[in-house]
């Protein structure tokens, strides 16, 4: 089957739930999306529902075996990627038909396709036959991806005795992955992780086979360049090739958010730029002697390496100057397809919330149990549900699913900060120090502002699908990004395609900034909360941060000073991104910016 990307987009991970079926949705419409791989609960009450929704026999996998986690997400990603592509098989067989998925899938490719001006040129002429093989060699399926966050990779036990490494929720999820029929990347993000990158040796999956193709594929989640090198070339001396960096912004996104330095987006993305064949050719090198080494097929040229990036983008002008001016494969659209029911999972009331938001609902928060800054949508259920349990001084969740139980202060089992057995003991070591009322309530609010987000993000899933939620309750977490102020309209996926491809624009709002000016407000925005928070007088360290961030911050200004009287003047006419980049500039040297 032809492997080429028909849309230059894609539909990155949304939190847990909000996805977790989305390629049971699109993929067959050629668009590739992401699943997450963190709840095996919900992944095995998901692939229940769709066995039942296809009429496939399902025999249950109890947590009571041996490996079960990893043998749920095979059986679940084995069962939609088995959904795709019979619904892909049929779209195939529906050419003559008006009205069918194949005019859904052709009706959502840009203007500029081949496919779409050859299918509309010879339609009339083709036979079954001649239609099939172009079929086979012009369209594709959109790729069904999976995400593991490197952070969540918990210990696990059994009979109250720690099982080995390979049993940790992330090499589980690893495993579950490599043993799936599914032909795609996993996408590893929050970080490098040398004892998950390892455990990719395990897998014959990810090395090239004699035909010389892999697989299964490896996706690094990135803020820069430079760790974008570092974790390519490590990987590759372990012989595994990293086949797309997926660049994100490290504020104007959604879910975790992973700020830099005050390094942005555009002048990174110019370094992958500059850099694309450099990265490709250093790695191929310490590639191929890796797998010399382990006397396996060695290519003689480079794999193909994907570079995408994410995180802002809202316009069609926007999209295609990623794509024309730095070079990249495909840019993903996360937040804005939060409003897209037909795609995603979201309940009627968070979906109203979502559509309503505006700038001041939308911030970053430190709810995350996994200590990461955290985009958050005000007056969620599940921080009603939180406070709620506050009010009644019963704070925190009770701990059902344990994905985020990592913090290991207490001499027992790690724990999670959003628990109620973790933020117990933390207010009884509180209560016992002498504080004063003040100093004392303030730290009780950072115990209690933990969110039990890891069923929060995906429950909203069986609300939709109406499934049992009696172990998740009902409050529902979201993590959009701060793009979603601008897009206030509740779509389908047909109009949603549009607006990316420039058909129609469902913005109504005319004030919204250039995503890079956005970023560069929100990282400006950042670093001055951070100066406030910090106490007088700074350490050296602390200086050296900020001064670092500043300066960071003035060398992407003048990138885009430069960028804007040249390259984006379609996107940016008039002088309103010149001018907008002058008061951020005055900002930044004002006496409120002061860190020394």
């Amino acid at each position: 089957m032809n492997n080429r990307n028909v849309h230059s987009f894609h539909i990155p991970v949304l939190g847990i739930g909000y996805s977790i079926d989305t390629p049971v949705k699109v993929a067959h419409l050629g668009i590739s999306s992401v699943v997450s791989l963190v709840d095996d609960i919900l992944i095995e009450k998901m692939r229940e529902f769709y066995s039942q929704k296809f009429d496939i026999p399902f025999q249950a996998i109890s947590d009571k075996i041996d490996d079960f986690r990893a043998k749920r997400i095979t059986a679940y990603l084995n069962l939609i990627d088995s959904i795709a592509r019979q619904k892909f098989d049929e779209l195939k067989s529906s050419y003559q038909k008006k009205g069918t998925e194949l005019q859904k899938y052709l009706d959502m490719l840009p203007d500029t396709s081949q496919i779409k001006e050859k299918f509309l040129q010879m339609k009339e002429s083709w036979s079954k036959t001649d239609f099939r093989e172009w079929f086979q060699s012009n369209f594709s399926m959109g790729s069904i991806d999976v995400n593991i966050m490197t952070k969540v990779d918990k210990d696990n036990y059994k009979d109250n005795e720690k099982l080995p490494v390979e049993f940790n929720d992330g090499h589980a999820a690893l495993r579950g992955f490599a043993n799936s029929t599914l032909h795609s990347s996993v996408v590893l993000s929050a970080g490098m992780s040398p004892r998950l990158y390892a455990y990719l040796e395990k897998f014959k999956e990810f090395f090239p086979n004699e035909e010389y193709q892999l697989g299964k594929k490896i996706t690094l989640k990135v803020s820069d360049y430079r760790s974008a090198l570092i974790q390519g070339k490590y990987l590759a001396k372990k012989g595994l090739w990293v086949s797309e960096y997926r660049v994100e912004s490290g504020l104007n996104c959604g879910g975790h958010a992973f700020p830099t330095e005050g390094h942005l987006l555009g002048p990174i993305l110019e370094e992958f730029k500059t850099n694309r064949e450099l990265i490709i050719q250093e790695t191929h090198q310490l590639y191929i002697r890796a797998l010399k080494d382990k006397n396996l097929p060695c290519p003689e040229k480079p794999f193909e390496v994907k570079f995408t990036a994410q995180g802002g983008v809202g316009t069609a002008e926007e999209h295609q100057f990623l794509l024309d001016y730095y070079n990249l494969d495909s840019v993903g659209w996360g937040t804005p397809f939060l409003l897209v029911p037909e795609v995603v999972n979201l309940d009627d009331e968070t979906l109203d919330l979502l559509s309503k938001a505006k700038e001041d609902d939308l911030y970053l928060s430190n709810i995350s149990p996994l200590g990461v800054p955290f985009n958050n949508l005000k007056n969620n259920t599940k921080d009603k549900e939180k406070n709620g349990f506050i009010d009644r001084g019963i704070p925190g969740s009770v701990c059902n699913k344990k994905f985020a139980s990592l913090n290991t202060e207490f001499p027992e089992k790690s724990l999670c900060t959003a628990s109620r057995r973790y933020q117990y003991l933390k207010i009884k070591e509180l209560n016992a120090k002498k504080l004063s009322p003040e100093d004392h309530q303030s730290e009780y609010k950072n115990i209690t502002a933990k969110a039990c987000i890891c069923v929060g993000l995906g429950t909203s899933a069986l609300l939709v699908n109406e499934l049992d939620t009696s172990i998740e309750k009902t409050g529902v977490s979201v993590c959009p990004g701060p793009n979603l102020a601008y897009f206030s309209e509740i779509v389908s996926l047909r109009k949603m395609t549009d607006h990316i491809y420039g058909k129609t624009n469902i913005i109504k709002r005319n004030d919204r900034p250039n995503m890079f000016i956005k970023e560069l407000i929100l990282y400006v925005d950042y670093l001055k909360n951070k100066i406030s928070e910090t106490t007088r007088p700074y350490s050296e360290k602390q200086k050296e941060y900020f001064e670092t961030f500043r300066t960071n911050l003035n060398k992407g200004i003048e990138y885009y000073q430069n960028l804007f009287a040249s390259s984006m003047k379609q996107i940016c006419s008039g002088n309103d991104c010149t001018n907008e980049l002058s008061a951020i500039q005055k900002l930044l040297d004002s006496n409120k910016m002061n860190s020394r």
